[in-house]
């Protein structure tokens, strides 16, 4: 379903909205239905090999090979048999053959032969969900197959350009993707959560501009003549510098977050860029509706062959995006542990982007369920 995109600029003048807990059921939260009607990631590219690796995934557990050809190979782990983890199998040809009989399973999820018997009932296979790798992750459609059309995989070809140099890592966290979602796509925290990496206090208080471009989200920056943070500005040894700053963060699918910043250097130094360019990519997939699996990218477009600052990026990011790991979790405990009924969601002015994520959301978990 496609929308009208709308701008909203936001400022400090707007007020704060305490939405009753009835009216904030029209936005996604951790007990929201998992949206299964979209591509997410499934593992690295180069996870999905000749030995079945297995991974839950929307509440799913989910067992992955690759072909002698090199496509990858997703399946339900679980034989239909007697419920054997079909991971603690092995791989003869292209067929996944269960550790317990034997039975033999094609990359379509047919079962080709079981030992115990000459026929093979028509009924004997397994579910098997559609599978693509692009650049350097390998991406599962676990709803409706009818749907999965690969050219809604999202778009990220930094992440495979010999132009960008990019630092990656992952977590595992006790949190939900609805949570995530909102923390990445709220910026006004970056000063407080993460002083030493991301956040400056200028940047927390420019103006900036939210739309929604179809079932994404967009939210613009520009900041003038201010120092630039840690993350950037080190690596590019221009923290003595006052620089101009645009950014844009885009809730892109319910499995991708993004962000692209520039940064401006009115006066550079010889043999120094003027532009300094940046992609940060998100990706998580549900494991449930109180975990996820997190894969992170942090690409820059100058001195790609650094390792310097390869070593500096990851370290650094690694440290800014473990903060949003602890807050995240930490909320989540709140959220289960405590027994105290909350009467009202309270949100400010800069929560829109957030909010406006979290009711496409809504909207596309709820449109699942009919």
């Amino acid at each position: 379903m496609t929308h009208a995109s709308q701008a909203t600029p936001l400022n400090d003048e707007a007020i704060f909205d305490a939405m009753p807990m009835e009216e904030s059921g029209q936005f996604a939260n951790h007990v929201t239905p998992l949206i299964r009607n979209s591509w997410y990631v499934c593992a690295r590219r180069d996870e999905v090999c000749r030995t079945p690796i297995s991974r839950r995934l929307l509440d799913t557990d989910v067992v992955m090979y690759r072909t002698q050809g090199g496509q990858p190979v997703a399946m339900h782990n679980r034989c239909p048999h007697r419920a054997f983890p079909l991971v603690k199998g092995r791989i003869e040809d292209d067929r996944l053959v269960c550790g317990y009989h034997g039975m033999e399973f094609e990359p379509d999820g047919l079962c080709a032969h079981l030992p115990a018997i000459s026929h093979v009932p028509a009924n004997a296979c397994v579910q098997t969900y559609p599978v693509a790798d692009r650049g350097p992750l390998t991406w599962i459609w676990m709803g409706d197959p009818n749907l999965a059309d690969e050219a809604l995989i999202p778009k990220l070809p930094w992440l495979a350009s010999p132009e960008w140099g990019t630092v990656t890592g992952d977590f595992h966290i006790k949190a939900d993707y609805v949570s995530m979602h909102e923390n990445l796509i709220d910026q006004t925290h970056f000063p407080f959560l993460h002083p030493g990496t991301v956040g400056t206090p200028e940047y927390a208080r420019a103006s900036m501009e939210a739309s929604t471009e179809g079932d994404q989200v967009a939210i613009t920056r520009r900041l003038d003549n201010a120092p630039p943070p840690g993350i950037y500005g080190k690596p590019a040894d221009i923290m003595h510098k006052n620089v101009d700053r645009t950014s844009e963060a885009r809730f892109a699918s319910p499995a991708v977050h993004t962000a692209h910043a520039k940064i401006f250097d009115p006066q550079p130094d010889a043999g120094k860029p003027s532009v300094y360019g940046y992609y940060i990519t998100h990706c998580f997939t549900p494991e449930s509706n109180h975990s996820i699996h997190y894969w992170w990218f942090n690409s820059r477009d100058y001195r790609i062959d650094d390792t310097d600052i390869d070593d500096f990026l990851r370290d650094a990011s690694t440290q800014a995006y473990y903060e949003d790991v602890e807050a995240l979790e930490w909320i989540m405990d709140v959220v289960l542990s405590d027994k105290e009924a909350q009467q009202f969601e309270l949100s400010f002015a800069p929560d829109k982007p957030g909010l406006m994520a979290r009711r496409i959301m809504h909207r596309l978990a709820m449109t699942e369920r009919g």
